[in-house]
Order: C-alpha cells, then structure tokens, then sequence
C-alpha cells in the first residue's frame, strides 16, 4: 500500500495542492495530507484532532465556494488518490471511491458491465462531494439523481471523546447507522466526517448479477447543439424562447412523462457573445426519436420571431457523448461565481424581463456570463421529499447562474453581475429562489454562501430552508449524533442542533 504524503509549506508541491479548480480560493494549511485508503484517512483524521487543528477533505477540487481552500482551514485530507471502482461481491453493490472523477466512474462501470450512474456531465469533478451532495445529469430525468441509487457508504467520524473511526451505513431499513447514510443524500459534503467509500445498486433490483444491479445507458444517443444569434431576438424573442423551453418541460416533468430520454440545456450567454446555445441528447432508440427531437426543436423555437443556426446534429455513442461531446464537456475556466435555483415550473415573466435586463447590460459586456436552464423532473420526482436529503422533487428546471474569468484583479466585477442579476431575477422574494409556486430554493453543488449573508438574502427566509427545506431538523439530528464535536463545518455546513 502506498504511505501517506505529508506536503507542507516548504515542499515544490505545496502551491499546487493549495488551491481547487476555482483558483480564485487559495489556502494556507499547516499541510495536506494525501490518503489511499480508510486507515490513512482514520490516522490523519485522529492526528489533526489530537492537534486541534481545523480539517477539511478534498477529492476532486471543484467547490465553488473556500470551503477546502480557506486561510482558516490547517488541514487538507487529499483523498484524491482514493480513486477505485469495482463491484463489491461481499456488498453486491458497487464500489466507488471518492478520489474517482465521474469520468472514471463512467468508463469503469461501462467498460467491465454495461452499467451506468445517472451523475453530472462534468467527467473531471470528484465522486466524493458531487454524490454527497445529490448529483444530476445527463440520464437523470430517465433514472433519477444519483443518490437515488446509492445503496450504502463508509464515513470516517469523529466520536464525543475525540475518536475517529470509520462506520459503513446502509440504506436498509433495519441499519441503525441507515441516518447516516441518509445524511449523505443531498446534504453536501464537509458535514458530517469523511467519506472513505460509496455502494450503488438500484432500489429495484434483485440478485447477484453485476450487470443488472444499475441502470444500463443508451446504445446510441441523437444529439444537437443549436445556437440563436442575439441579433435576431428582441425582448419579447427572447421572452417566447424562455417560456417555450419551460413549458416543454412542464408538459414533461412526471415520472411517467413521455420522452424522459430527452435532457436539454439552454446556456444563455451575455448578449456580447453574439449567439447562445442549447444542446440537447435523447436516446437514440426511443420510438420516433428523431421525430420527437425535430418536435423539441420546433416548440422551444415558435413563435420567436428567429431560426436557430445547427452546430451539430448527430447519432453517437453514448460512451463517446458521455467523454468527448462538446455540447455538454466543455472546458473549465480559472474563476467562478455561481448561484442555483430550482424551478417549478416555466419562469414567470417578471423573472425573464430580469433576465433579458440583465444578460444585454451594455455596462457588462462579459461573453462568458451565463443563465443556464437545465432539463429536470421526470424520474427525479418519483421520490419523495424526505425519501433522501434532496428535498426538491417536483421540480422541472434547475438554474445555473454563473461568470467566468481569468484575471484576478477582475473578481468585485464579476461577483457585483452576478449577484445583482440573481437579485434582479428574484427580487419579489428577497433576492433569493423561495420555495413556493414558481421557484423551490437552490442546490447545495452549487454552493453560494451569499444565501447565508442577510445583505444578499433579505427574504427572511434561512438559507438552510433554501437548501434543504423541510429536511434540515433531520440533518441537523444526525449532525449532532456524527460529528458532536463540529469537526467539519463552512459556511453552509449543517449546524448542530
């Protein structure tokens, strides 16, 4: 087995460990401790409490916020190196690792059982925090979130007396550690300990064989990316595009909806980028796909007053979209600032005229600043809320706002677009999503602390009941039972209650 590293200041490799995919958030740990396997982790956990030290984990470096990368933070615990996936015959379920990037995960399941995880489709981001924290994607609307389908995880905790050790709970529903495992269901990671392992089998499955204990992909997928020049849209263009593309998805949002294979992103960019794009896959072995994709295509579009431009239109497979496909792999930026919301249904008009004021603000003439809409619903919503952590199940889109940069000296500018376009956008509810007939608060991947700071938040509405709703009295109880001592926390980490 390979020893731990222990990287301090004065090591080459120390400025290079120091900081995540945001580069914008650099910290200054006493040092970073890099693990391969639970009892590493168990040691280095127990060596930073003895010493008093604050301790955060890593895996694959993507929080958007200084949750691991914070000048407070003394210790890293890198679990990057823990990056195994296998079928556990002892478990029958498979084994994921949290070092794994989901882009392992994918090619590893694939290649040894024709299986599938209906995770995000960003394939370099880390398993440990984007399933902690309810991940979606691409098949998610056919299968589910992908905690959905998690079967059992091994946490590294920290006891009252100060004694870390490592518990293994199960979804069953006779596990006396099942809150655990329910508490790594959409809470977020850095709550409740250290995440050494994962287990996915599907609920409805049954038996000993491998390849049919999750879902199994497409053989072959439809594609298309689509691009509307901004030119060829005014206010009241752009409003029927908006309104079209949410309601599709409102005709299409229950478990049982026709053409669940469908998943769509519309990634409005700053009118200076001179077009935006939507791209959009469906299996290609649904009855009538092209049919139904041409369908999509034409009702998103009506009405608009403008034709889009094709980029591509394709029949791949699915392993190829899932690694290479530009519509939904696109390459990751230096900085970011980023804000969610879930939407219950189509965005009222008040919602789009914000949008429309603010992604063609001439005083922000920013190509990458972006709205994304996201296909939703579907298979998602046949969970009930309190069934996992995740507690948005009836939504049909879930937003992204977010501005890409490079130069630091640019940070105050970006950060000032995107959080006046959020509260723009929101500004009936405080500036924030607030659960109620339109919008049903945010999602805790797309970690944004400024829910918790009253000056962006005004609503009177906690930003844990943003996140977590009426789940957050349950988190909070095994938050006191896993970590009594408050050994993980950030800034939207869950309180003890």
């Amino acid at each position: 087995m390979t020893e731990p590293l222990t990287i301090r200041p004065d090591d080459a490799r120390y400025r290079g460990l120091t900081s995540g995919s945001n580069t914008r958030w650099v910290g200054s740990p006493d040092y970073i401790r890099l693990v391969w396997s639970t009892e590493q982790v168990v040691d280095a956990l127990q060596q930073a409490v003895d010493e008093n030290r604050r301790v955060v984990v890593r895996s694959g470096g993507h929080c958007d916020e200084d949750f691991t990368a914070n000048t407070d933070v003394r210790v890293v615990i890198d679990v990057s190196g823990m990056d195994a996936v296998y079928f556990d015959a002892a478990m029958g379920a498979f084994a994921v690792a949290p070092g794994a990037t989901l882009g392992r995960v994918y090619a590893t399941l694939y290649k040894g059982w024709g299986v599938t995880l209906p995770g995000g489709t960003c394939p370099t981001v880390g398993a440990g925090g984007h399933i902690a924290g309810g991940g979606y994607g691409a098949l998610s609307r056919l299968h589910g979130l992908i905690i959905d389908h998690l079967y059992a995880v091994e946490v590294v905790v920290v006891d009252a007396d100060g004694r870390a050790r490592a518990i293994v709970a199960t979804r069953e529903p006779d596990d006396p550690h099942r809150d655990l495992w329910w508490a790594h269901t959409g809470a977020g990671g850095g709550n409740f300990g250290i995440v050494t392992r994962y287990w996915f089998r599907s609920p409805e499955t049954a038996g000993d064989d491998p390849t049919r204990l999750l879902p199994t992909p497409p053989t072959e997928l439809i594609v298309s990316d689509v691009s509307w020049a901004w030119d060829s849209l005014d206010d009241a263009g752009f409003a029927r595009l908006v309104t079209n593309f949410g309601e599709w998805h409102e005709r299409h949002a229950g478990p049982g909806a026709a053409h669940l294979s469908l998943y769509s992103q519309l990634k409005i960019q700053h009118r200076s980028a001179g077009s935006f794009r939507m791209s959009t896959q469906i299996d290609a072995g649904e009855p009538d796909a092209e049919r139904t994709l041409d369908t999509f295509l034409a009702e998103v579009g009506a009405g608009t007053g403008a034709s889009y431009t094709v980029n591509d239109r394709s029949r791949v497979p699915w392993f190829y979209a899932v690694k290479e496909w530009f519509g939904f792999v696109e390459a990751a930026v230096a900085r970011w600032k980023v804000k969610s919301a879930y939407m219950r249904r189509a965005l009222p008009a008040p919602q789009i005229d914000a949008l429309y004021r603010q992604l063609t603000r001439d005083d922000y003439p920013h190509p990458y600043a972006m709205v994304a809409l996201v296909s939703y619903g579907g298979r998602i919503n046949a969970v009930p809320a309190g069934a996992t952590a995740a507690a948005q199940r009836d939504s049909i889109l879930k937003l992204m706002y977010v501005t890409l940069w490079t130069d630091p000296d640019e940070d105050d500018r970006h950060d000032r677009w995107v959080r006046e376009c959020y509260a723009d956008v929101y500004a009936a509810t405080g500036g924030v999503p607030v659960p109620g007939a339109a919008t049903d608060g945010c999602f805790i991947n797309y970690a944004d602390a400024d829910m918790a700071d009253p000056a962006y938040n005004s609503s009177g509405v906690a930003w844990h009941s943003l996140y977590f709703k009426d789940n957050y009295p349950a988190l909070q109880a095994a938050k006191a039972k896993w970590d009594p001592r408050d050994v993980f926390s950030h800034r939207l980490s869950i309180r003890p209650a």
